[in-house]
């Protein structure tokens, strides 16, 4: 007997052990976790309505063919615009002693605007919101140069080719040439007047006419702050050094920046290295990242 209600107690132990059990259990097995989607700011019908304007206005000329083609092997300008807001670290180095710029910048590809930090002090920042340039900084040594010029300036050598869709831009289709061991097509891009903060400045892009990818493109600076009295600054020519597919996009990760000139390959002084690292693209930026902060000042001359 002793036995049985020794087994007996057992029994009910272990019943109630696995009631518990069971109890605890239950609710794990019937939790459902959201997952939390980010998505970005533009529309994919605005999207789709700009590359279709795009690639039907590009593809009306033999040169915008050209431009088009260097968009494609590059990752598509669907795929630019749609990936979200595009980060990266530029690191501009003159090899002449002049002030080097380096800052780590986001920039919204779809409107133009930009924030850098400063890669040693990340309390400076500075940027364009679309209309003013603003700076925050505990000095003038954290940016000691023009800051609302640089704003969106890598953006014109790391953003090649996809900067060159918008309105007001001119193309014009060039004979090919040999640069480095290697056949390009060559276009020229103006600007019409008024566009932009240095509507005077013009690239050459030199697409690869096997990859289609930029290999090299020429340019100058004529920012009226540093000339106002017109004209502007010998024609640069800026190399591609190695790549890198971030998100479906082929991005430089570095360039040479050389004196142009007529000789061969029209490469002469070497001026400028400049490394292009920690590149990413996010859907989601935090509310009024764009706009002047708090204390800070206006630039906008």
């Amino acid at each position: 007997m002793r036995t049985s209600y020794k087994l007996l107690s057992l029994f009910l132990v272990l019943t109630i052990i696995a009631c518990k059990q069971t109890n605890k259990v239950e609710p794990v097995a019937n939790l459902q976790v959201e997952p939390i989607e980010e998505e970005y700011d533009i529309p994919v019908s605005w999207v789709e309505k700009r590359v279709e304007s795009a690639n039907k206005k590009l593809n009306a000329t033999e040169a915008g063919k050209v431009l088009w083609s260097a968009m494609e092997a590059h990752g598509g300008l669907a795929k630019w615009f749609s990936n979200g807001y595009l980060s990266f670290q530029f690191n501009y180095q003159p090899l002449n002693g002049k002030t080097a710029r380096n800052s780590y910048q986001t920039i919204d590809t779809w409107s133009n605007k930009a924030r850098h930090n400063s890669v040693t002090d990340t309390e400076s920042i500075f940027g364009w919101d679309g209309k003013e340039a603003w700076l925050k900084a505990k000095d003038s040594t954290s940016f000691a140069y023009d800051t609302q010029f640089w704003a969106l300036t890598p953006l014109y050598f790391s953003g090649q080719p996809f900067v060159l869709d918008g309105e007001g831009v001119n193309l014009e289709l060039l004979p090919e040439l040999e640069f480095q061991g290697a056949t390009q097509k060559v276009i020229k891009a103006t600007y019409d007047a008024g566009i932009g903060s240095a509507p005077d400045d013009y690239y050459v892009l030199y697409v690869n006419a096997e990859t289609n990818l930029v290999d090299a493109f020429k340019y100058i600076v004529s920012y009226p702050d540093y000339f106002p009295n017109g004209g502007h600054a010998p024609e640069k020519i800026t190399v591609t050094q190695g790549t890198t597919t971030v998100d479906g996009i082929v991005f430089a990760t570095g360039f040479k920046t050389y004196w142009s000139t007529n000789d061969k390959d029209g490469l002469g002084e070497y001026i400028t290295k400049i490394d292009v690292s920690d590149i990413s693209f996010s859907p989601t930026v935090e509310d009024n990242f764009f706009s002047k902060p708090e204390g800070a000042a206006v630039l906008n001359k």
